[in-house]
């Protein structure tokens, strides 16, 4: 008779004869996790730990899809209208500034040479305001090169700028200042003409040609691009430039163009690249990166709490089931996967619908931030705050499935000790009192 149960209950997939996570031990883990009247509260314990997976790898892709979204954004921002690489005279001024553009240009991997003058300004409007601005002299066919300024001419033209007759300001300082196409703005630099009562500010008004707009504020507000001989003429640098910044075909490969660039200019110069500039802002973004993916996982490993204690109390309520399976037949190592698949399975929904549930925010970011602003009557992520006109977010793939496989993981061994328990469990003692 034993054999015989035995031999049954082996077919049937309860004894040692059974594959793992077979039929029978799926169909009563799935039976597990359907809630009855009695068991009500551990489902809603299961239906939390359900939601806090979800949300919590929800919350990790958005936050780590802004972030990203945030970085790139702000580089190529940053990279576009700076170059990736500064070159500065140490013997002398740049007065041969065409010649030694010609040479840096022709560096394998240097897209191209910049030369520049400029100089800090009070800019302000004949129907009063002003506000501090940067002025950067250029030539007219270097900044047709430049699209992060040629291509996002929201206004006019650069026709007056290349005959040397305007200036390009952002949209921003327009704004601040009431200007327009047409209109004049008066600059003011410190530096100005030596009197014999001092050196007096220089004072002169500018033409608009055209208004560009990068969508970086603190650029559109602050910037002023000036023909490069007017701006040589501005300063009092007739003739020579400050420094010329280099664009290249990779801004993560700099250190090897620093020796081809400095034996490319054949005299000394000192070469400051877009990392040094920017050492500590890219620092401060890389730090807050992965201490907000340390906390968010917070939300992840609670969760997985949540399934260690609603698996805990089906055990301790399912006893009376576990000690009738074992005396079935049934193997540790079956009860063991029973509850193991039990717990396991909300893991594994609550990451799916979590990773749905960010890609979907993810795709449409800008429109949730336009609602929740619309929701709230106040402006998230206020542009002259976060640099940025809008909110940016960039999956990455390998972040994104980092992050799977880490809930995954901590789900998967919030359900061993559980498992373990109920595969321990003594069927007399569970059955003494039934």
């Amino acid at each position: 008779m034993a054999e015989a149960a035995v031999d049954r209950s082996s077919k049937s997939g309860l004894g040692p004869a059974g594959k793992p996570f077979s039929t029978f031990e799926r169909l009563v883990a799935w039976r597990y996790l359907r809630a009855r009247r009695k068991e009500a509260f551990i489902s809603v314990i299961a239906g939390f730990s359900f939601v806090g997976i979800m949300l919590g790898v929800a919350t990790l892709i958005i936050v780590m899809a802004v972030m990203n979204g945030f970085r790139t954004e702000l580089v190529s921002r940053i990279l576009g209208i700076n170059g990736h690489m500064i070159v500065q005279p140490v013997d002398g001024p740049f007065t041969d500034y065409p010649a030694l553009s010609g040479k840096l240009a022709a560096v394998p991997g240097v897209k191209m040479a910049l030369p520049l003058v400029e100089g800090q300004v009070l800019a302000s409007a004949q129907a009063g305001g002003s506000t501090g601005a940067l002025v950067r002299g250029a030539r007219a066919e270097d900044l047709t090169k430049l699209k992060t300024i040629s291509d996002n001419i929201k206004s006019g033209d650069m026709v007056g700028y290349a005959s040397g007759d305007g200036v390009l300001i952002g949209t921003r300082m327009a704004d601040q200042l009431g200007l327009r196409v047409g209109d004049l703005i008066t600059l003011t630099s410190p530096d100005g003409d030596i009197t014999p009562m001092g050196v007096s500010p220089r004072i002169k008004s500018y033409k608009i040609s055209g208004l560009f707009e990068i969508g970086m504020s603190e650029y559109d507000s602050s910037i002023i691009f000036m023909p490069l001989e007017e701006a040589q003429l501005y300063f009092n640098a007739e003739g020579l430039v400050q420094s010329i910044e280099l664009f290249v075909d990779n801004p993560d490969d700099i250190d090897n163009l620093r020796s081809k660039v400095e034996e490319a200019a054949g005299r000394q110069i000192a070469v400051t690249d877009w990392r040094q500039r920017n050492q500590t802002f890219f620092s401060a973004l890389q730090v807050e990166r992965n201490v907000m993916f340390m906390i968010l996982t917070l939300i992840v490993l609670v969760a997985a709490l949540n399934i260690i204690s609603g698996l805990i109390m089906l055990v301790k309520d399912k006893g009376s089931d576990i000690a009738i399976l074992r005396t079935m037949g049934a193997s540790a190592g079956a009860i063991m996967r029973i509850f193991f698949m039990t717990g396991a399975a909300i893991g594994i929904v609550g990451t799916i619908a979590g990773v749905l549930l960010g890609v979907l925010v993810c795709v449409n970011i800008e429109s949730v931030r336009q609602f929740f602003s619309w929701i709230s009557g106040t402006v998230l992520f206020n542009p002259q705050v976060y640099f940025l006109s809008q909110l940016p977010a960039e999956m990455d793939l390998s972040e994104t499935i980092s992050i799977v496989v880490m809930t995954l993981t901590l789900s998967f061994i919030a359900t061993i000790f559980p498992a373990w328990r109920a595969s321990r469990l003594d069927p007399v003692q569970a059955l003494r009192y039934e």
